[in-house]
């Protein structure tokens, strides 16, 4: 296939639209269902360089879950605990352990269900049975990834409708060293980047704690990985395999780092027993208790524990998640990793990463109140890594 005619660009208004090979070769892709449309192959194709480049950093399958040209999770095959199997909706799943993949699309998808409600999916492996089962029931835009089981293919192209899109990519494809995008009628050329994320980025330990396992070395290139496909400014704390809070596109990093640390404080308070026993009512789909969890546990929009409210949602009415017995639960956390994009210009962003957790970070380094950064993540017992690399997306 030499091009692929879209039915409109960013906007309906839009038109005309394609994608196709500059030079005129084929595409690395096949179109097995569907008919994605320019903001899907977005996702697409930066999710897919997302979950190759983990896989070829940590040896693991990965899968990650786009939505709006940033991921809202990436995450590598690790088994989940009992309760993230029930925080995630898969406690159900058959073979799960089973299958590493199916296992990283649960993590990733499972982390923050709101933003990755109509979401793109990318696998870094052929997609199995039991990953298909799990995509099948959530709602979703699309997948990608370098292969299809028969029988997933088949469960996959029976979603929506039969419109569920699908694609199907080359993993030997190899972009040219020179990228061109146009803005304003006016063209842009850069070189790829294509520096690779590994654990001897994080070599050089500028503060007093020097301690680094295995674990937290995985974390953080799960979290800078991640970053490298997110729009910039953003930040990223990672655990277990898995980025749990991406903080994408603010203006400033403090905000990025409450955004994704929120969403972090968000991913371990649903795995609390007074939010995984909130008694549901049965008919109350996954997507619906996603929207009352996250009220019960933000208390945003409305009370889902007011009189007249709680009806709508469960069969008995629960006791609210009061702010200590939240502090109190996440006072508990710890050896959670952070990365940034871009150097910490201020030591408040320590302030909040040390509030959510977080043990070790990645940064590059660089600004004039470095020392002044450093010294707080020694008052924290934080260890951290002067990368030397800003990974801006835009």
């Amino acid at each position: 296939m030499k091009e692929f005619e879209l039915k409109y660009g960013c906007n309906p208004n839009q038109k005309p639209s394609k994608i196709f090979m500059n030079d005129g070769s084929d595409l690395p892709i096949e179109i097995l269902s569907g008919r994605p449309g320019y903001i899907n192959f977005l996702d697409a194709f930066n999710s897919w360089q997302l979950v190759k480049e983990l896989k070829e950093a940590l040896g693991l399958p990965a899968v990650t879950s786009f939505k709006h040209v940033s991921p809202t999770s990436a995450a590598v095959g690790i088994k989940l605990p009992e309760k993230l199997k029930k925080a995630c909706f898969v406690d159900d799943i058959e073979g799960l352990d089973e299958s590493p993949l199916a296992c990283a699309y649960a993590r990733a998808r499972g982390t923050d269900r709101l933003c990755s409600f109509g979401d793109w999916v990318a696998l870094s492996d052929v997609c199995d049975v039991t990953t298909a089962k799990l995509i099948k029931r959530e709602v979703s835009d699309g997948v990608i990834a370098p292969g299809y089981e028969p029988e997933a293919l088949e469960i996959l192209k029976s979603k929506r409708g039969g419109n569920y899109n699908v694609v199907k990519i080359d993993p030997d494809f190899v972009p040219e060293e020179t990228e061109h995008k146009q803005v304003f009628g006016i063209t842009f050329e850069q070189g790829r980047n294509n520096f690779k994320i590994n654990r001897e980025l994080l070599e050089n330990i500028v503060t007093d704690k020097k301690d680094m396992p295995e674990s937290a070395i995985r974390d953080l290139i799960v979290s800078l990985i991640t970053l490298k496909y997110t729009q910039s400014n953003s930040v990223c704390f990672a655990v277990d395999g898995q980025a749990i809070g991406v903080g994408a596109g603010q203006q400033s990093r403090i905000h990025c780092t409450r955004l994704a640390g929120g969403k972090a404080n968000t991913w371990f308070l649903r795995q609390a027993d007074k939010v995984l026993n909130l008694p549901f009512k049965p008919e109350l789909g996954r997507p619906e208790r996603d929207n009352v969890i996250d009220g019960y546990i933000n208390k945003n929009e409305e009370d889902v524990c007011a009189e007249g409210v709680w009806q709508n949602y469960f069969t008995t009415r629960p006791e609210p998640f009061t702010d200590e017995e939240q502090k109190a639960y996440l006072s508990t956390i710890t050896d959670v990793a952070l990365g940034s994009d871009a150097f910490f210009p201020f030591s408040d962003n320590v302030d909040r990463a040390a509030a959510s957790g977080v043990k070790y970070i990645a940064e590059p380094g660089g600004s004039i109140r470095d020392d002044l950064v450093i010294e707080r993540c020694n008052k924290f017992g934080i260890t951290m890594s002067f990368t030397g690399m800003r990974l801006f997306h835009h």
